[in-house]
């Protein structure tokens, strides 16, 4: 890699129009818009910021929580669907990669959702859908697992970039795929997480591991973090004032962006609604390497060895017709499966492959 690039970074943090994936759109366009009058070229948001995180899976039991499933369903995002045309336009009009969490419906399954991570090119391409391997703790209760075909690095306009969502990052194989691929531009999305254990302490815990990737890397973390407002709070909370209190705790959500000595660039934000910037030069991952560069010179690969399987996971495989049958059904099936092809998506059509 001959070039470095130098570029602003945004780190937004905000609360999304709760459940409301038109709003909530809306917001995201306005803020990206904001950002890059600012010099943003890449402009990070929250986790699952289209259209929220589900709350009440932390203060309800399933059977009280489960109309609030449905409702999260119904605004849960398609993936080609109109509201990501909203937000492929914003980054095209301003020239920017966006990167931000929506929680995407699968095409297969009418009740199946995950948590999503969409990375978007300056010219309003998909470049990346990346489904959250494993749902934290009580998460499982609303989201699927994704597989390994989505840990990977893009080449985007500011650099290889990766991204993992909220709890991932304390993942140290999925951490490590993303460097030994040449990340040097690492996106970590978070929910304000109010409704943690006493003793966990959320804004702290985001700092510590975005610092960590970052220093064990030599790369530049950007960490964009949700907040919480009113109706969120009133929603999670049937109003009951205990939880709603919970919900306020503070030091629940931090926002910035940290440097290959693990040092944050710039200020960090906590708990309110605001977007932190930072200059990044990427050639300042280089001197660092010849200290500790744990996907080169500084690690032992005929001793450790990690194995990364990319392959997409189906809920049915196909069996290709014989030389000489009509491939027509196969092929509709498989088109309806990959479910992510046509314009403006870095994929392709899928191809039905010849018998031999």
């Amino acid at each position: 890699m001959e070039h470095f690039s130098r570029f602003t970074a945004a780190a937004v943090q905000a609360a999304p129009v709760y459940l409301d994936p038109a709003a909530t759109v809306a917001k995201a366009a306005s803020l990206i818009r904001e950002a890059a009058q600012n010099g943003a070229t890449l402009i990070a948001f929250p986790e699952v910021f289209v259209p929220g995180y589900p709350y009440w899976n932390w203060t309800m039991s399933p059977v009280q929580g489960s109309p609030l499933f449905e409702r999260l369903y119904r605004a849960s995002i398609d993936i080609p669907g109109p509201h990501l045309d909203t937000l492929r336009a914003a980054a095209a009009a301003t020239g920017t990669t966006v990167v931000i969490g929506v929680s995407e419906r699968s095409r297969r399954s009418h009740g199946l959702m995950y948590n999503s991570v969409v990375t978007i090119g300056t010219d309003g391409t998909v470049l990346n859908v990346h489904r959250k391997l494993v749902p934290t703790w009580a998460e499982k209760l609303t989201w699927g697992q994704g597989d390994g075909s989505t840990v990977r690095v893009v080449d985007s306009a500011v650099g290889p970039l990766g991204v993992l969502a909220c709890g991932e990052n304390t993942n140290t194989l999925a951490r490590f795929s993303l460097l030994a691929q040449g990340e040097l531009v690492h996106v970590a999305n978070y929910i304000s997480l109010p409704v943690a254990p006493a003793d966990y302490d959320m804004a702290h815990a985001i700092a510590i591991r975005s610092a960590a990737h970052a220093f064990e890397g030599k790369i530049f973390s950007v960490v964009a973090c949700s907040t919480i407002n009113d109706e969120m709070i009133g929603i999670a909370s049937e109003h009951d004032g205990k939880i709603a209190e919970l919900m306020r705790r503070p030091r629940s959500a931090l926002s910035g962006i940290f440097g290959p000595d693990g040092n944050p660039v710039g200020d960090t934000l906590i708990d309110t609604e605001g977007i932190v910037y930072a200059d990044i030069d990427l050639a300042r991952c280089i001197q660092p390497k010849q200290m500790h560069d744990i996907v080169g010179n500084y690690n032992r690969f005929d001793v450790f060895q990690l194995h990364h399987d990319t392959a997409p996971r189906q809920p049915v495989v196909f069996t290709m017709p014989a030389s000489g049958q009509d491939h027509t059904g196969i092929r509709t099936c498989l088109r309806a499966v990959a479910g992510r092809s046509g314009p403006g998506w870095g994929g392709q059509e899928p191809v039905v492959p010849p018998r031999v």
